[in-house]
């Protein structure tokens, strides 16, 4: 029978009087036939009477037909991509797997859920997207926020989701398969992802703009986990005129998708390309316009760093200061690297000591991370540390003349890295040294923080866990505060 209804635990209940109706209704039938029967085959006008009965028959299926079409109890047609409610404002037939788990996962979590980020394609018609949302509500399933991405054949719709706490993923993605939904992914989202598109994208510049080391974080918090990797300029001559890769007038080339849509690449007009992978989830062109658009704005407004700086006095009494540096330091950071010894130059850069001056240009780079330089009230740079971005992960390195060792500096430097990391949202920090290198170990330590070692051949990896670290300093074009002052 397919008249039901359901109790509250979900269970079908048959009207008994619908049957007794429905057993009556089949013997009058009977009944009805054997008589015509009697006539046609007993009687003198059998034939006429057949024909007369199978015009009444075909006119009352087409009466039939128009009287359900007209009152909505006819099934969908072909090209009807939503659920049609029935008069009692319910869908008829059997609950869906998510239908049932969202009930039950309703009641048993009593208001407990959870936030979830959804991508999926969906044909590019009309209904389409209803049917989606019918079926994301019969899962209890509330949509916080949509972004379409239209691609040349369908849509792409990504979805910020809050679900009963005990509604699977699986339920959720089977019910929008179910839905007409295709390539569907699914992860946890936090309290972040909350801010709506637009605001988030205009923060994002507006980081960027200030800080060229931003670029790299903020193309990570617009595509999600995923990889950057930025590489420079090939060296070419320029006697013949302007390079192939770049363009008369200086507009940056645009770059494209590769990899089946799951590596992205761009190019700025220097030459320099920044490749971005993310192979669990392809790039939309809606997010290829959004990362060409960040790295255009970093490219028109060249290099740049937040120019203020913070005085100190150290426990002897001297002043130094600390600021950002980039590449403009590079002959400073050289000139340090004279005054430093080789056991020095050693410890940090752990190996061949003639060919440290050849990673400064990399390492001072706002590209590949964030540097702070330690000078004297002579303007000499005695302390480098750098924060580096390697891939998913964050390196942090120190070096500091040996003259001013054993100051404080290198803790100071330390603490201030960890802050900016904090700031940046890296979960965690490693740094690699020696295991002989008491002084970095000693600074690791007074972090404060969580602390995993591994050690290998004399080799020495200590990384801190930023979990629990609380964002309590300010972000590089802040106001200081405290004891420094800005110059």
């Amino acid at each position: 029978m397919s008249d039901v209804t359901r109790t509250k635990h979900g269970r079908p209940v048959h009207h008994w009087r619908r049957d007794l109706v429905e057993l009556a209704a089949l013997f009058t039938a009977v009944a009805v036939a054997d008589a015509v029967a009697n006539m046609i085959g007993h009687g003198p006008d059998g034939p006429a009477l057949l024909v007369i009965s199978a015009v009444v028959l075909c006119a009352t299926v087409g009466f039939h037909t128009w009287w359900a079409r007209r009152h909505n109890h006819a099934p969908p047609t072909a090209d009807d991509t939503g659920a049609r409610p029935d008069t009692a404002g319910q869908r008829t037939g059997s609950p869906t797997a998510m239908e049932r788990a969202g009930a039950l996962a309703t009641e048993s979590s009593a208001g407990a859920t959870t936030l979830w980020r959804m991508r999926t394609t969906v044909r590019d018609e009309p209904g389409s997207l209803a049917a989606l949302c019918t079926a994301l509500a019969h899962g209890k399933v509330d949509i916080l926020s949509l972004q379409a991405h239209p691609l040349a054949e369908g849509t792409v719709d990504e979805f910020l989701l809050r679900a009963p706490a005990d509604l699977p993923a699986a339920e959720i993605t089977r019910g929008v398969a179910h839905a007409g939904g295709s390539g569907t992914w699914i992860e946890r989202a936090d309290a972040h992802d909350l801010v709506d598109a637009p605001t988030r994208i205009l923060g994002l510049a507006t980081r960027t703009a200030l800080d060229a080391a931003e670029l790299p974080l903020a193309l990570r918090q617009l595509l999600g986990r995923c990889t950057i990797r930025s590489l420079p300029a090939k060296a070419q001559g320029t006697a013949s005129g302007p390079r192939p890769d770049k363009p008369a007038d200086g507009a940056p080339v645009e770059g494209g998708l590769e990899g089946e849509g799951t590596v992205l690449r761009l190019q700025a007009p220097d030459g320099e390309v920044i490749t971005v992978e993310r192979p669990y989830l392809p790039f939309t062109p809606t997010e290829f316009a959004r990362a060409r658009a960040l790295v255009e704005l970093d490219t028109r407004l060249g290099p740049r760093i937040p120019r203020s700086q913070d005085v100190l006095t150290l426990a002897e009494g001297s002043s130094i200061t600390v600021r950002r540096a980039d590449t403009a330091d590079v002959d400073a950071a050289k000139a340090m690297h004279e005054r430093c010894s080789q056991r020095t130059l050693g410890m940090r850069y752990h190996g061949p000591v003639r060919d440290a001056d050849r990673y400064l240009n990399h390492l001072l780079s706002p590209r590949f991370g964030r540097t702070l330089a330690v000078q004297t009230a002579s303007g000499r740079i005695v302390g480098i540390g750098h924060l580096l971005w390697d891939g998913d992960e964050t390196e942090i390195a120190l070096l500091v003349e040996d003259d001013w060792q054993r100051r404080g500096i290198g803790s100071e430097l330390l603490g201030r890295l960890v802050t900016l990391a904090v700031e940046a949202g890296c979960e965690s920090v490693y740094a690699v040294t020696q295991a002989s290198n008491t002084g970095m170990v000693a600074a690791m330590r007074g972090l404060g923080l969580p602390l995993d070692y591994q050690i290998e051949e004399g080799t020495l990896v200590i990384t801190a866990r930023l979990e629990a670290t609380p964002v309590n300093s300010r972000l590089p074009y802040d106001q200081p505060q405290g004891r420094s002052e800005q110059r």
